[in-house]
């Protein structure tokens, strides 16, 4: 028999030939050769289990489907089966890599931050987010304790206190944070941490609003109602009076009407119900219908001059015109009889630019970045001379905002200001 075709016969049977080939050998050749013959053919034996053996043990160092060594009879069957599963092992582990991967990329992008801390608040991981919200860096502070690295009066009671049923609100980093343990598994917890500075800031201005717009509101109509009770417990009222009083009702009530076209636009202008659709703008028939309202509001006292040189736009002309018109009629309302409003559209390096220049009673620097903000006013007992809402600028900025372009502000006491409008060059009507 060859020596190769030996080893694919199962073990039992090969130590059985073995056996029969030394008992042959005794028969033929005597006791001692069959002995010599026994020896040998069990040491043969032997050795090529310990060779696989040998083998076997060293994969088990370096476990590799890659490396699964050959075997010839029974260990043909032993290593297949271990090939099949280090792969099973190798493809669960390849599945379980990606998991792991899309699990942290996912946590890497929520705006919420997440931080897996032991069951003795050991920091074991955490993702970007809650190293801005807290001032973590996953790379130095793993393995430390996360109330060693949270330096707030506030997370110190809520971890003593251990109510995690309900969130707590603390101040942090110049943020308002809401945040929350979760308990899970036997040695593991979850803080959740959520950035509510902009809702709260989005709350506040809200408050505002209707503050704001209830005290705007309240004012005309204490004054229409204090005329209709005069009015109907004073029915012999002389004529010159009645129409005295009529006049004024009127007055306030344009006021309240001009107030709530204004809150309306702005909410038209914010809401996400009506995007901004682009047509051609003809600048210059635009801006000469401006100048000839503006020499209307102005009625003489001022000297109106207008100059477009400049391209047409993509646009919302009704949006373009409402906020041109708010620019230009506040430089008329805020310029001193005698004082001058020049008006430009002009090309520029980057786009294009509208601009408003007045010789009236200019503005205070504290006051320029504020001038935006809705009801804010520089001077409220001129802004009720000049009829105001205290929402044209604020207009002015969302429109802006719906069209990419800047606003500018340059202003000096007593000298006049500046409006600058920049369009990029993307908004340049092309043909």
């Amino acid at each position: 028999m060859h020596p190769r075709l030996l080893f694919w016969i199962p073990a039992g049977l090969r130590l059985s030939l073995v056996l029969a080939g030394a008992a042959a050998a005794w028969y033929f050749f005597g006791l001692v050769p069959g002995l010599v013959a026994a020896i040998a053919g069990l040491l043969i034996f032997v050795v090529v289990q310990l060779h696989y053996l040998y083998r076997l043990s060293i994969w088990l160092n370096d476990p590799n489907s890659a490396k699964v060594p050959d075997g010839w009879g029974a260990w043909t069957e032993v290593f297949a089966r271990l090939y099949r599963m280090r792969r099973g092992d190798e493809k669960n582990q390849a599945e379980l890599t990606e998991w792991l991967a899309r699990f942290r990329q996912a946590m890497s992008l929520l705006p919420d931050g997440v931080v897996i801390m032991d069951d003795v608040l050991f920091l074991e991981w955490c993702n970007p987010a809650a190293e801005r919200h807290l001032g973590l860096r996953l790379e130095r502070d793993k393995g430390m304790r996360v109330t060693n690295l949270v330096r707030s009066p506030e997370f110190m009671d809520y971890i003593i206190l251990g109510r995690y049923e309900q969130p707590l609100t603390m101040s942090l980093r110049e943020r308002k944070l809401v945040v929350q343990i979760i308990p899970f598994e036997n040695r593991r917890q979850i803080l959740v941490t959520h950035d509510a500075t902009e809702a709260e800031r989005i709350e506040m201005m809200r408050r505002d609003f209707i503050a704001n717009a209830s005290h705007e509101l309240r004012t005309p109509l204490t004054v229409i109602n204090g005329f209709l009770e005069i009015a109907t417990t004073q029915p012999d009222l002389d004529p010159k009076t009645r129409m005295a009083h009529l006049k004024l009702m009127c007055e306030q009530g344009q006021r309240m009407q001009n107030l709530v076209e204004d809150m309306l636009t702005l909410t038209r202008l914010e809401s996400v119900d009506y995007p901004l659709r682009p047509e051609r703008v003809a600048l210059r028939v635009l801006l000469e219908q401006i100048e000839q309202e503006a020499i209307a509001l102005s009625a003489g006292r001022h000297t109106i001059s207008l100059r477009a040189a400049g391209p047409d736009i993509k646009g919302g002309t009704e949006e373009l015109r409402s906020a041109f018109g708010n620019l230009v009629s506040n430089a008329v309302r805020y310029t001193p009889a005698g004082g001058s409003i020049a008006i430009e559209w002009q090309a520029c390096d980057a786009g294009a630019q509208f601009v408003v220049r007045d010789t009236g009673i200019g503005i205070r620097p504290e006051h320029i970045a504020r001038l935006t903000e809705r009801f804010y006013r520089v001077d409220k007992s001129r802004s009720r001379e000049t009829q105001g809402t205290g929402l044209g600028l604020a207009i002015v900025k969302h429109v802006l905002l719906r069209h990419d372009a800047a606003l500018a502000i340059t202003s000096e006491p007593d000298k006049g200001s500046t409006f600058t409008v920049t369009f990029p060059r993307k908004a340049i009507y092309v043909e």
